[in-house]
């Protein structure tokens, strides 16, 4: 069964409560926009409410994935149920967190300036931890995952593990910067302690509603990328298989299951450059020789690996 079918077939047993939780996350975003409309006031030169907007957005694809993924579970799956129901209270509490401070006008993230500021942003660090814990033990429970389509089963376990890897790497953007590191070794309290930019302070051109950094280093953007890989590689093997009527060779699951893992292979390539372009404050518009050398060399390696998947001889699949 691929992924296109069964998402047919499973709606009715998704986890309901991330199910609910993705579609008001949803509706919030399109709140968000409205508020982005009526409420014109900036913080660190981006509209105050462009990161609920990010977040309501990016949890509502959260959800509704984990929703899907855990109806695809043939064991564990009251305690995977239970273990999601985890995420969704927590993000549900951060996010109230995030929006009171936006609506303060206040920074969520790494805000030092005050007592109150710097206990909601500990709060939140310590949920946001308790969500990866609970995601890796989801992650782990979708290795046992069972579809009778090979590509649409390693699209999952690829995604998610890869997914997590992506979420792993806010840890970057917590640690001090050397500006702030040395405020306090002379005995001053910085306003703020760590960053989402290398290479310069936070709040510097960015591009439109994303705000990643157009002059220096975004860690946000290896964050983004490698976490939704849980969405991108289903989608490619969906992708696969609504192509599959029109080119002969898409019909085998075994060229299939090559181009997804391909596909996976590339995407963590492209999670682990865009990672380094940003470890080196380089902006994401603006590559050097080398940033770009390696995208050429990773987009070739890959189109080529998939080249030659479809135009290998054609084998009897093997279960």
């Amino acid at each position: 069964m691929t992924i296109l079918a069964d998402l047919r077939s499973r709606t009715n047993r998704w986890h309901r409560p991330s199910a609910l939780a993705a579609a008001t996350l949803a509706a919030v975003a399109a709140l968000c926009v409205a508020a982005m409309l009526l409420d014109q006031r900036t913080l660190a030169g981006a509209p105050i409410w462009a990161k609920p907007f990010k977040f309501a957005v990016s949890g509502a694809l959260y959800f509704a994935t984990w929703s899907w993924l855990v109806s695809l579970l043939p064991r564990f799956r009251r305690t995977a149920s239970w273990l999601t129901n985890i995420p969704v209270v927590i993000f549900g509490a951060e996010y109230v967190l995030l929006v009171f401070q936006a609506a303060r006008g206040r920074a969520s993230h790494f805000n030092n300036a005050t007592p109150q500021d710097a206990a909601i942003y500990q709060v939140m660090a310590t949920m946001i931890i308790g969500l990866w814990v609970a995601t890796l033990v989801l992650t782990v429970l979708v290795l046992f995952t069972k579809t009778r389509d090979r590509a649409s089963f390693w699209a999952v376990r690829t995604g998610a593990v890869l997914s997590l890897a992506g979420i792993s790497l806010a840890v970057l953007m917590t640690s001090p910067t050397a500006q702030q590191l040395a405020q306090q070794r002379t005995g001053g309290r910085p306003s703020m302690v760590g960053a989402h930019t290398v290479g310069l302070e936070d709040g510097g051109p960015g591009l439109p509603i994303l705000g990643w950094s157009t002059v220096a280093g975004d860690l946000r953007i290896p964050h983004f990328v490698g976490m939704h890989a849980l969405q991108a590689l289903p989608l490619l093997a969906m992708a696969l298989t609504a192509l599959a009527p029109r080119f002969p060779r898409l019909r085998d699951d075994v060229v299939r299951t090559r181009l997804v893992l391909i596909g996976a292979a590339g995407y963590a390539g492209l999670t682990a450059l865009v990672t380094w372009q940003a470890l080196r404050a380089q902006s994401i518009v603006r590559p050097d020789a080398t940033t770009l050398g390696a995208f050429a060399l990773l987009v070739t390696g890959v189109g080529l690996a998939a080249l030659a998947v479809v135009r290998a001889p054609d084998r009897v699949a093997v279960r």
